[in-house]
């Protein structure tokens, strides 16, 4: 399922190369462009439980690695 959000983008001086870059960066942040992707096509529930296994582990190894900046 995926969820939309509004996202807004002020368009100053007609700079709208500024305004294309900074739009870009919001999706990319909320990650929409990533779970377009994966809808595109079929992913076997063992690639799928993969995924999931490789992404908590990779956010667990950025939050120890925060954990171990913050404190030192």
């Amino acid at each position: 399922m995926i969820f939309l959000k509004n996202i807004e983008v002020r368009v100053i001086d007609n700079d709208l190369e500024k305004a294309m870059r900074i739009l870009k960066k919001k999706i990319q942040n909320d990650g929409l462009f990533k779970r377009l992707k994966l809808k595109k096509s079929y992913e076997k529930p063992s690639e799928y439980r993969r995924r999931k296994q490789r992404e908590a582990a990779r956010r667990l190894r950025i939050a120890a690695q925060k954990r171990r900046y913050r404190y030192s």
